[in-house]
């Protein structure tokens, strides 16, 4: 086990680099500020491997068959794939802790109520490094699940079960704290949770565009029914059922998710979910960011538009700006709570390499009088 004095870090880090020449003392380095050269030097990358786009009919066949590729992601990898993610409660104290409190930086007590998450994820993240199966936990370099059409037979098996109860029984329906993930992958997210916030009012919902991640996660030994259901949905597509009512859910995940969905779907998906949250519930978000080490690695005949990109496995990634998010979710009626650019640089130094990684991560609040 890595040293947990590592593990525990603050937000975003705390090892700072301010000399250069001791860039290699240690494996990874926070909150790096890049000048203008680097910008200028990262935007001439994006701008060579943007010049030949993806045909039409392969972009098509990209978004008509995005569940199959995710689905054979997921045959090859299993849950072998993620490694731990350490930061998951250090970023998002929210989901360790015994309710979400409906308030806003504005609001007097929040400072007190964001020291005391803190306090309590630090025990929680105690807990995680000591009972984590590494396999199941996953990190920041890991491309996650999206959701995009799925097996259609899966999908109306699902929607029929979903329609068939009430409202007022729906599943998770008595438990007074609620957490949804998109994108629920593995269960990189909705395991830990479940093993560490022992609320017995705690419900989690989680869907994931491939029904193979989803079949997974259930076969995993820390998933629980009773406190947990996951399922094969496509959130993108306005035709496709979930299984809570408007104005139920207190926290929606989106964690390297919103990457993988056609951009055209991003504000629709955003305006959908925000529908989902109780007044004062809250979106926390993290994922890729402008001129990411991925994104300056892909190659020209790879860009399925302005940076958007198709892996070679088929699966897609978008790398945002935070004036992008801000627009997405404010334009759902969401008040900004965080936006940041996280500037990480990582390094091999048994090979000398210099890798600049950029994440952003958002919490945006519904109005408590919405």
């Amino acid at each position: 086990m890595a040293d947990l004095k590592d593990e525990k870090r603050p937000q975003f880090g705390g090892r700072f680099l301010t000399d250069a020449s001791q860039v290699f003392q240690h494996n990874a380095w926070d909150n790096v500020s890049w000048d203008e050269a680097q910008e200028a030097e990262a935007r001439l990358k994006v701008e060579s491997n943007t010049k030949t786009k993806v045909s039409e009919a392969q972009q098509r066949k990209y978004e008509e068959e995005a569940a199959r590729y995710w689905d054979e992601f997921y045959s090859q990898h299993q849950n072998r794939f993620f490694k731990d993610r350490h930061w998951l409660f250090v970023e998002f104290p929210e989901l360790a802790a015994d309710q979400v409190a409906l308030m806003t930086p504005d609001s007097p007590s929040y400072d007190k109520q964001e020291s005391s998450l803190k306090e309590h994820s630090s025990k929680v993240l105690d807990h995680l490094t000591s009972k984590t199966d590494k396999k199941l936990v996953g990190s920041e370099n890991e491309v996650l699940p999206v959701e995009s059409d799925t097996n259609q037979k899966e999908m109306h098996a699902n929607a029929v079960h979903l329609q068939s109860s009430s409202q007022e029984g729906y599943p998770g329906s008595s438990s007074t704290l609620q957490i949804f993930e998109v994108g629920c992958g593995v269960g990189n997210t909705v395991l830990p949770v479940l093993r560490t916030n022992n609320n017995p009012n705690l419900y989690i919902y989680g869907c994931d565009l491939s029904s193979q991640a989803v079949e997974i996660l259930k076969e995993q030994p820390d998933y629980d029914p009773c406190r947990c259901h996951v399922f094969a949905c496509d959130v993108t597509d306005p035709n496709s059922v979930l299984p809570f009512p408007d104005k139920s859910l207190d926290v929606i995940v989106l964690i390297f998710v919103l990457s993988a969905i056609n951009p055209e779907r991003f504000q629709f998906t955003i305006n959908r979910l925000a529908s989902y949250l109780k007044p004062g519930g809250m979106i926390v978000f993290r994922d890729y960011g402008r001129y990411d080490l991925a994104q300056l690695r892909f190659k020209d005949g790879q860009s399925l538009g302005d940076n958007f990109y198709v892996r070679g496995d088929g699966t897609r990634v978008y790398f945002f700006t935070q004036d992008k998010l801000r627009e997405l979710f404010t334009k759902a009626g969401l008040v900004e709570v965080q936006n940041i650019t996280d500037r990480r640089l990582q390094v091999n130094r048994s090979r000398q390499l210099k890798m600049y990684r950029v994440w952003i991560q958002c919490k945006y609040r519904k109005p408590a009088a919405s």
